[in-house]
């Protein structure tokens, strides 16, 4: 088989991707058990860091999470502490404290929207290149 170029293996990547990796292709085909009904699951990463140097305290997320998140899911999230680390331009493994938030909402109530206010209200207050975001279907019972 001849050799592909890069745009034609970007193009087939972003077709399975788009097919399978969306939450409405993901929650269209997952089955959930009975007593259970299903969710959209939204896992956040917010790195507290900017190089070597932690520039979100305690209370800074705190105030975060009062003023940008919670407004938004008010109904429920779980927030977890994390240790991350990414590699940076030159290579070098960085480690930082991290904080995951999780909120599980019902289908199409606008929770990539939101997350896509919260993550860009945080790289605004923070400085910060990104906030990291996985979307999956999940089977919920209360």
């Amino acid at each position: 088989m001849g050799e592909r170029t890069p745009y034609f293996c970007i193009a087939v990547f972003a077709a399975v991707l788009a097919s399978v990796a969306t939450p409405s292709a993901q929650t269209d085909r997952l089955p959930c058990p009975t007593g259970t009904e299903l969710f959209t699951e939204y896992r956040l990463f917010f790195g507290r860091s900017r190089g070597n140097v932690e520039v979100v305290s305690d209370a800074a997320w705190r105030a975060f999470l009062a003023k940008e998140i919670t407004p938004r899911f008010p109904d429920g999230l779980t927030v977890l502490d994390a240790a991350g680390q990414w590699r940076d331009g030159p290579g070098t493994i960085v480690r930082e404290r991290t904080k995951l938030v999780i909120i599980l909402v019902k289908r199409d109530t606008g929770g990539m929207r939101r997350t896509d206010e919260i993550a860009a209200a945080y790289k605004h207050a923070f400085a910060q290149q990104s906030v990291l975001r996985v979307v999956t279907a999940s089977c919920v019972s209360f």
